[in-house]
Order: C-alpha cells, then structure tokens, then sequence
C-alpha cells in the first residue's frame, strides 16, 4: 500500500531554473517525493542525466526526437506535444508542476487539472491567456487546493492570506527588484543594448523572463495573474518597486493591517512551500538576518518608463481575450528584440498596437485562446516588420 506521506510528481520543464530547483529540493526529502514524470524541451542530455536518477515512468522532449539510451529502457520515452500530454494528462500522479514556458502550459495545466491533478503553477501564461478556463477548473479549497502558485510574488500573497481567516483583503501588492533599468531615463532605455538588458541586479533567469524583468512585462503578466489567483479587481492589485527583493509582496485588510512574506531571494522556498503544502519544509536556503538589512526600500513604478503596467491594466479592462493577445505579441516583441529586430524600448509598442489592430475577442474555449494567441502573433510580426523598414 502506498505511503500516504510520499507524493508523486510529474515535473514539466524539468531542465529549467524551476524544475532543476524542484529537483533539489527532492534530494532533500526523499521520503516525501516520488518522481514519475519528466519532460524537457531540447535538453536531451541533462534529461537523460535525470532520467537516471530519478527513475521516472516517462519521460519526454517537446523540441526534439532523439534515440532513447539503453540504459533508460525502464522508461517509456514521448516526443512533441504528446509528451506533455502524457505526462499532465494520462500519467498517474499526485502533483504536476508545470514550469514549462508558453502557451503549451495552459494545455497542460487544463490537463491536469480534468484528471484531478494539483497543480503546482510557474507558468506565466496558463493563467494570463486563459484564466476564467483554469478557474473553472480550480475549486476554492484551502484545505486541499487544486492549484499553488510558485511565482515568489504570488506565494507570498497566498501565504499571507492564509493567516486572513478569511477576512477579505481591501487590495494586494506586488513587489518588483526594478530590473537592471531601475534608475535609467527612457531615452536611455528605449536603446538599451541586449547585454544591459540580460543584466538582472538580483535573480539569474532564462533570456525571456529576464528582458520582461527589465521591460517590467513579468510584473504586467503577474497582475494579470493575481486578478484570477485571488479573485481581485484590477484597481486592488498595486505595484510597488522593491530593490533589495527581500519583501516578495504584501496584502493589506480593511482595517490598514499589512502582511508580508519576507526571506532571502531563493527560489527554493516558494517551490518547496508549493511541493510540501500545507506542510513548510527545508529548503537550505540562507536565512535571513533583518539586523544585517541596512534598508529595505520601496517607490511606485514609473508608468512612462514601463508603459507595460499600464497594458496589463488596460487589458484586463478590456476582457475577452485581450490578455492573451497582450501575452502573445509580448513574446514576439521580446524574440525580435533578442534577435536585433526592434529596440528594447519598441517591445511595449508592439504590444500596444498589436492590441489595438485586433481589438475585442472572445476567451471563453481553448480553441478560442488559440486563436486569440495566433492572431496577435500574425499582427505583432507584422508591426515589427513595418518598424524594421522604417528604421525605426
């Protein structure tokens, strides 16, 4: 009979930050985790390299095929988008931990999700491209919940609700390190070179969401999170910028109490919180010493300099499935960007005019999504372009 303390957990995006840090914390608490899934998007070998430790059911690659070794002949081995089928969807497990980046993880989530699966979430797009989707499938329970945030900002929100009781909250507040053009004027950033803007002052990250670091578009796509996480108006969910990335956000009650999860900036601490929930365990991490802290320091953002918080704003006004067009040509801007296609400061207007070429769309099926994620994809091409023509 199976050990009703051990979990089995399919990890998705294995080879990433996360999934690697996930891992870790596997090392750490064998008796806890058992991992029966991994998949990968072109990391063959460091996949392999997991494959055998870990010993998984199945594991998969979505951006190539390769030739299984022999030596992981106990694994069954899936390939493209089948794998992340398999594993979200038909491979039995406790937990899945979709750390994948893109649109393939709302498809994935989804999946787990009609299979009863939790879901542990650090994908940024699932909940920004089809949120009311996801939702519909997340009952609101805390003693057993279907989905766990493992974006540092918003565990820090869910821990801090979780001391609520259930009081409402009067609004949220996201904190933000600023990027590495935190003090920078516009004119200067609108020309920052590829190598300022991979320069993050506080966390080591892939390419993607580091430039939206600097851009602040992560931050854009968490607000677009936290109205579906927390069941929040958008005029409830602030930005505050926070350089010594100590404070990971903060919930403040009708009564002006403020509570906020503090701790070094390691990633393990909110993907074990995930992983172990309700239960805290150790992480390794280094803790933190608040008489060492000279200051911790918080400004509001400047909206003309990062006029990707106004969008997601803008967006989530507008509904329908304009937070999935805002995600899509954010992904295009910011690939023509790392391939010297537009400047760093044109990635915000590819997407404010992407968004206005479209206008209003539907969100209310994934075939819906889809298309929404095609079309601004089709249009932010096709304003990059133009600039690129004109020099611009």
């Amino acid at each position: 009979m199976k050990n009703t303390l051990v979990r089995d957990i399919v990890i998705l995006g294995s080879t990433g930050s996360i999934g690697r840090q996930a891992l870790e914390i596997v090392d750490r608490h064998p008796h806890r985790f058992r991992v029966v899934g991994l998949t990968a998007h072109s990391n063959d070998q460091l996949l392999i390299e997991q494959v055998k430790r870990y010993r998984p059911q199945m594991a998969g690659l979505t951006g190539k095929t390769i030739t299984p070794p022999g030596e992981t002949s106990f694994c069954q081995w899936y390939f493209g988008a089948e794998a992340l089928d398999v594993a979200s969807s038909q491979l039995s497990c406790d937990d899945v931990l979709v750390s994948v980046v893109g649109m393939v993880g709302l498809g994935s989530v989804l999946g787990a999700r009609k299979t009863g699966k939790r879901v542990l979430l650090a994908n940024k797009e699932a909940l920004v491209t089809g949120g009311q989707l996801v939702m519909d499938l997340c009952p609101q329970d805390a003693q057993a919940p279907a989905l766990l945030p493992v974006d540092s900002e918003h565990s820090a929100i869910y821990q801090c609700l979780m001391a609520a009781k259930g009081n409402p909250f009067d609004h949220i507040t996201l904190t933000a390190s600023g990027g590495p053009f935190r003090n920078w004027p516009r004119e200067r950033m609108e020309k920052a070179t590829l190598d300022e803007a991979l320069s993050h002052p506080t966390w080591k990250m892939g390419q993607k969401i580091t430039i939206d670091s600097a851009s602040m578009f992560n931050k854009a796509l968490e607000i677009i999170e936290a109205r579906w996480l927390f069941e929040a108006q958008p005029h409830q969910i602030k930005v505050l910028i926070h350089p010594q990335s100590i404070v990971h956000s903060m919930v403040t009650f009708k009564d002006g109490a403020v509570l906020a999860q503090m701790g070094m900036p390691d990633m393990r601490v909110p993907i074990a919180f995930a992983m172990a929930y309700p239960e805290r365990i150790e992480t390794n991490t280094q803790p933190m010493a608040l008489e060492t802290l000279a200051s911790l320091q918080f400004e509001k953002p400047d909206m003309a300099r990062f006029p990707a918080l106004k969008l997601a704003y803008e967006a989530l006004k507008a509904g329908g499935a304009a937070c999935c067009v805002l995600n899509g040509a954010n992904e295009e801007a910011v690939n023509g960007y790392l391939h010297h296609t537009i400047r760093f400061g044109q990635i915000a207007q590819v997407v404010a005019e992407t968004l206005s070429a479209i206008g209003p769309l539907p969100a209310g099926s994934l075939e819906e999504v889809l298309e929404a994620d095609r079309r601004a994809r089709e249009v932010s091409a096709r304003i990059m372009k133009q600039f690129s023509r004109e020099g611009i």
